[in-house]
């Protein structure tokens, strides 16, 4: 998926890197994988027992109706789907499909189109939350890097839902935990939308959506009142390092 001109919010223990993506193709005017890919999946699958998929795009060549090539790309991240559930491999809940038929950037090879690409991350990556926890005192922050937003809005990106997933089995598993979670946003002083009040908010909402019992949590936006780096900032490392979510231990 292409994620132009999207604002950063940091906010998970994951690192980029271990966010990850798999192409396989299709034969022409095929709905499931050719004999090729078949194998690469396999193999794949043998390699990555704990994967975690959060994203299927579907793609198709230029033959053919846009309307056709639509309903084909569905039909193919369906069947990508399928077999990833056959062999057990997680699918989140939230999982997005996305359908682009013939519509993106094409290669010149017809066959390199026509192709579905899944995105996923593998769970033995991600200890830093709990690790946070642990280390972390009463009236302590630790900040959660890596959950990102759509640009100017408190819509979470497919692929940050991983991290939330990780941020609520931690509280599942810590019962006596409380925690405040705190907004913020980079390069303008003024927060006149309250965008880092919506994006705190949106992970509250999702934890409690999800069994946490809201007295447990609360979340607060800042604005850019407290940037680790001062405004403006010189680079987007300074700016990524502001577009944060901080969380705030109350309890243990």
């Amino acid at each position: 998926m292409k994620l132009i001109n999207c604002i950063f919010l940091v906010l998970s223990f994951i690192p980029l890197s271990a966010q990850e993506k798999l192409d396989i193709y299709f034969d022409f005017n095929k709905s499931n994988p050719n004999s090729k890919s078949i194998q690469v999946l396999n193999d794949w699958i043998k390699q990555n027992p704990l994967a975690e998929v959060y994203m299927i795009e579907g793609y198709c060549d230029t033959v053919d109706s846009k309307i056709y090539n639509l309903k084909l790309a569905n039909r193919r991240i369906h069947s990508v789907e399928n077999i990833l559930k056959i062999n057990k491999i997680k699918i989140f809940d939230e999982l997005e499909r996305i359908p682009y038929g013939e519509v993106f950037d094409f290669s010149i090879h017809q066959s390199e189109n026509r192709k579905v690409t899944f995105w996923f991350r593998n769970t033995t990556e991600n200890k830093s939350v709990a690790h946070s926890v642990n280390l972390a005192q009463k009236n302590q922050f630790f900040e959660l890097k890596g959950l990102n937003f759509y640009g100017g809005s408190d819509k979470i990106l497919p692929q940050s839902f991983p991290v939330l997933e990780d941020l609520l089995q931690v509280l599942l598993k810590n019962q006596n935990l409380k925690i405040e979670i705190h907004g913020h946003i980079c390069c303008f002083t003024n927060d006149t939308e309250e965008i880092s009040l919506l994006r705190a908010q949106a992970v509250y909402k999702y934890l409690v959506a999800n069994g946490i019992d809201e007295l447990r949590l609360s979340y607060k936006g800042f604005g850019s009142s407290k940037p680790v780096y001062p405004l403006p900032e010189k680079n987007e490392e300074e700016r990524v390092a502001n577009r944060r979510v901080e969380i705030l231990i109350l309890e243990k």
